[in-house]
């Protein structure tokens, strides 16, 4: 299988409040409507750019059987150590479900077919072997890193901010592909919005008319050793044109805004910006269509009885 169509195999996992957000991830990451769990694509993304994704298999075989993928393997030769993890999944069939033992069993089986040197401690190459749907795949094995979670420990933060899990899928439902897109946050708050997308290298600039968060969303970039622009700014005011904006409303008691202001809001962002996502806590389907936007997607996002709605706009 070449490396240009091979099948990707991701498993994921949300909290319940977070599962319309991350059935929107995953269609905007795949252009697919996932199964539950997991994803099958061609399309190959680091399982760490995403708060929901767990590992990815880059798979080499496939067969309908232990047996006959076994017999496959026979061709694989290996020249780094390795080891083979049996990943367990939620949509094997209950004759398919296999227990701890056996699954130490199956890996051991598996890696005794495989040309080469194991490793059980420090092997410089994993492999995993998961069964979906009857079907058997092995291939080369990534597990993803909560990097969102390292992400919460910035210097500074206040209660009514995106959480980084969030915050982290609306970089991605935002901006699927990085190559080459030029983004901005023109409501940046603290930065949490553009803490994440600086780690994963995304070209964006953050600004905010509120002088009082510019200090610490400079601060909490510095602290994970990103570099990135932050500007006072008007988001009417912004004269630079981008490919992406991604816009939290603002809400709190500090940021009331008016009707007539957040249609502004949005008229200047359909000027600047070619796509925009928008978060908010009201309805504002009727604002989006007045200021001549279309509503491609979106998704809700619950905590407790607080409700967030994502509404990615072209």
């Amino acid at each position: 299988m070449s490396n240009l169509h091979r099948k990707h195999i991701y498993t994921y996992s949300c909290y319940e409040e977070e599962q319309s957000l991350c059935a929107l991830e995953m269609r905007t990451l795949f252009g697919v409507e996932p199964a539950a769990g997991i994803v099958e694509s061609c399309i190959k993304i680091d399982p760490s750019r995403s708060p929901f994704m767990k590992e990815r298999i880059s798979v080499l075989y496939e067969a309908d059987s232990l047996q006959h993928l076994l017999i496959q393997l026979a061709d694989l030769q290996v020249s780094e150590t390795y080891k083979v993890l049996f990943v367990k999944s939620r949509y094997s069939s209950k004759t398919e479900k296999v227990g701890f033992e056996d699954r130490r069993k199956m890996e051991r089986e598996i890696g005794l077919h495989i040309n080469g040197v194991a490793d059980l401690r420090q092997p410089q190459r994993i492999f995993a072997v998961i069964v979906v749907n009857g079907r058997w795949m092995f291939g080369d094995y990534v597990e993803g890193e909560p990097i969102w979670f390292q992400h919460q420990q910035k210097p500074h933060s206040y209660s009514t901010a995106l959480n980084t899990r969030v915050a982290r899928a609306i970089v991605n439902i935002a901006i699927p592909d990085p190559s080459g897109v030029k983004a901005i946050d023109p409501c940046c708050g603290i930065g949490t919005v553009l803490v994440e997308a600086l780690s994963m290298g995304i070209d964006i600039v953050g600004s905010d008319r509120n002088p009082l968060v510019l200090g610490g969303a400079r601060e909490n970039i510095a602290h994970f050793r990103f570099s990135g622009e932050v500007k006072l700014a008007d988001i009417r005011d912004i004269t630079s044109e981008y490919d992406v904006a991604m816009i939290d409303l603002p809400y709190n008691l500090c940021s009331v805004i008016t009707l007539e202001e957040k249609t502004e809001m949005l008229l200047s962002a359909r000027r600047f910006a070619k796509k925009v996502l928008v978060v908010t806590v009201e309805p504002i389907d009727d604002i989006l269509k007045h200021t001549g936007f279309i509503i491609v997607d979106r998704a809700v996002v619950k905590k407790g009885s607080f409700t967030r709605e994502v509404i990615v706009c072209e």
